[in-house]
């Protein structure tokens, strides 16, 4: 399946030309552009991405190539089973549980994984919420340009969460994490397919993603993902909640 670059400039960048695309910059997690827009991504083909993959590069960026999958437009989303007690939801600006989802990445996506994770989980909200983290992320939730969904456990702590960027029609799911101690149990798939669900229903007409592992990429068919094309990703960029 091909997926249909069209206009999708943010957080996508896309070209069709190596020598007339504009230099890479770094970002900050900080600046609006970053909070609203995610990391740089590039979308090449053929040969071009060669091309481009040098240029990038001699200006200190290291690249990585992910492959993407994009969900077939026809294909039902129904939602997958959850555990006991457990709700999905997206999160509002003004949610009591945001602080939280937006610490949850840190954990989800450590090279070391705690058995403790929720104690640690308290410890990085906080963190968040007192460098002004949580303050920055909540004007791109009111505005719509970042949609935020969670899996909740009982007592309210996000379990798993994920979030997309849409943008003239269509949007990137991407950030899908779980805690540790969570994992196994079928929430990144329900929290992918509610933020499928969720862009299908505000009007994003294409939903993709990219993947780094083929057991992922698995989970992804299931939903109704198909294979596409390849995204360049800047690489040491900062990770976004």
């Amino acid at each position: 399946m091909s997926l249909p670059l069209g206009p999708y400039l943010s957080p996508v960048l896309t070209t069709t030309s190596a020598t007339n695309a504009p230099p890479p910059t770094r970002t900050s997690p900080t600046t609006p552009s970053y909070q609203q827009h995610g990391p740089l991504r590039l979308f090449v083909r053929g040969r071009l991405r060669r091309a481009l993959c040098g240029r990038i590069e001699s200006v200190g960026l290291p690249v990585l190539e992910r492959p993407l999958m994009v969900l077939d437009p026809g294909h039902p989303l129904a939602p997958p089973p959850l555990p006991d007690g457990v709700t999905i939801r997206a999160l509002t600006a003004d949610d009591p549980a945001l602080p939280a989802a937006l610490a949850l990445p840190r954990l989800a996506f450590a090279a070391a994984t705690s058995t403790a994770d929720r104690p640690e989980l308290r410890l990085i909200t906080e963190e968040l919420t007192q460098d002004g983290t949580v303050e920055t992320v909540r004007p791109s939730l009111r505005a719509g340009h970042k949609v935020l969904v969670a899996a909740l456990a009982p007592d309210g702590t996000p379990l798993a969460c994920g979030h997309y960027h849409p943008a003239n029609g269509t949007t990137e799911i991407s950030g899908v994490g779980t805690l540790p101690t969570a994992r196994r149990q079928g929430l990144a798939a329900a929290v992918t397919a509610a933020l499928a669900t969720h862009a299908r229903n505000h009007g994003v007409r294409t939903v993709f993603l990219a993947y780094a592992e083929d057991r992922v990429a698995r989970i992804y068919a299931r939903l109704g993902f198909r294979s596409a094309d390849t995204t360049l990703l800047i690489a040491n960029q900062p990770a976004r909640s």
